[in-house]
């Protein structure tokens, strides 16, 4: 099969278009026939390599996929060869105390497709679990498909389960441009809230007005935390969706209302960031750290994608041989959603 396979860390160009082995499948599990295969920030910090993470090298990144089930294993009951599936990139042992109450993601094996050790989607052919095989949703092209998984997936997580997010809250997005950050936007208004959409581009803003944003701040122009509290009459806000960590991080703890939630993914800016500790007893706020999310939300989701009230952003679509540039497009910052490969 063809692949994009990286056989060193480094930029963009150690990507290669390449022939590459096919999947060979256990009794358990699918062979997926890749038709598209979303970005994520992942697939570049695995690209560059991580401090104290061993990548089984030549690696296949790519853990939003979907496509077409190609063959399934000999056990395998539930899906069968033409399907059209999307995957759950989520991979547990499913039989801890973890994976059994419902927190696959706790689970001391917890790995992501794709991701450090699991070859990905940037290829033809994928392998996974039939545990890991969903159904599209009706109507759904493949790039679209490929669009939700890992990023609405880690939202719906972040503001549901940790922020518990409800009718009334204001909750402000950052980086409401970014895959993440538009699925916050709209799960956000699934459950009630007034959203403040936080961007560094007033395109961006704008589009995020159109998945539902009822306010924004371009944090280049406009101070964040001062902002924030004007919109809010000076109280602050219930609920802060933060996936760029840094120094925007340590701007943001003020922003809060008595009684906050500050929910975090993500260090694209940095992994450091102080925080004025007096606030935190003080206002009584929180500060909580949420990591993909459980296989059974993503069922939700897709329920809520079938109805409508959620939908996937996709950008740009590339193809598969141009994954390096594709990664450049993400690295720019100039996308509002998902960038997609067509495989």
């Amino acid at each position: 099969m063809k692949a994009v396979r990286f056989h060193e860390h480094g930029g963009p160009e150690v990507l290669r278009y390449e022939d590459a082995p096919d999947p060979v499948i256990a009794p358990h599990e699918v062979l997926v026939k890749v038709k598209a295969c979303a970005l994520n920030h992942l697939d570049l910090w695995c690209r560059k390599g991580m401090l104290g993470m061993q990548i089984p090298l030549p690696h296949i990144s790519g853990s939003d996929i979907a496509g077409e089930v190609a063959a399934v294993g000999s056990i395998v009951t539930r899906i069968i060869p033409g399907q059209q599936v999307v995957v759950s990139p989520g991979v547990s042992c499913g039989q801890c105390i973890h994976c059994l109450s419902g927190r696959d993601t706790a689970c001391r094996t917890y790995e992501i497709v794709g991701g450090y050790r699991i070859d990905g989607g940037y290829a033809e052919y994928v392998k996974v679990s039939e545990v890991n095989i969903l159904p599209i949703p009706e109507g759904m092209s493949f790039e679209a498909a490929a669009a939700f998984p890992l990023t609405f997936l880690t939202a719906w997580n972040m503001l549901v389960n940790l922020a518990r997010v409800k009718r009334g809250d204001d909750v402000l997005v950052m980086g409401a441009g970014s895959g993440v950050g538009s699925a916050a936007v709209q799960i956000a208004k699934l459950f009630g809230a007034r959203v403040i959409a936080a961007a560094g581009a007033d395109e961006k803003l704008e589009k995020a007005k159109g998945l539902g944003a009822d306010e924004t701040i371009n944090y280049v122009t406009q101070d964040l935390v001062a902002e924030a509290r004007r919109l809010t009459a000076k109280r602050g806000v219930d609920v802060i969706f933060e996936h760029v960590g840094g120094a925007v991080f340590e701007t943001l703890i003020p922003a809060l209302a008595t009684g906050g939630r500050l929910v975090t993914c993500g260090a694209t800016a940095g992994y450091l960031a102080q925080t004025d500790i007096r606030y935190l007893f003080m206002r009584q706020l929180s500060i909580m750290g949420g990591f993909m999310g459980p296989k059974a939300d993503l069922l939700q989701i897709v329920r809520e994608m079938t109805r409508g009230t959620l939908t996937p952003i996709v950008d740009r679509v590339f193809p598969l041989k141009d994954a390096a540039a594709a990664q450049c497009a993400m690295e720019d910052r100039k996308l509002f959603g998902k960038l997609v490969l067509a495989v």
